[in-house]
């Protein structure tokens, strides 16, 4: 006898979940439409806040630099960057 494997479908997946899922998106979508100055309004407060963030992530690798020596540790020189004119 061959048997087949129960095919167990997620939560998000059942009638129940289904249903709960068009309710969140059709109360989003009210939320949106109804406030939309205020959403507009919080824009620049939300570019502020993002500021720091990128900071954190653009800085990630700092300390790193590859081919500067063995381990990078004490290369403290700036980098030298060649000018318009200048080739490499």
């Amino acid at each position: 006898m061959m048997q087949h494997p129960s095919v167990e479908k997620g939560w998000l997946r059942s009638r129940a979940g289904l249903a709960l899922l068009g309710f969140l998106g059709i109360a989003a979508f009210f939320l949106v439409t109804e406030h939309r100055a205020h959403l507009w309004g919080i824009l620049p407060y939300l570019l502020l806040l993002a500021c720091p963030l990128l900071h954190l992530l653009m800085h990630r690798g700092h300390g790193r630099h590859g081919g500067h020596g063995e381990d990078g540790a004490g290369d403290t020189a700036p980098h030298a960057h060649p000018s318009k004119g200048e080739r490499t």
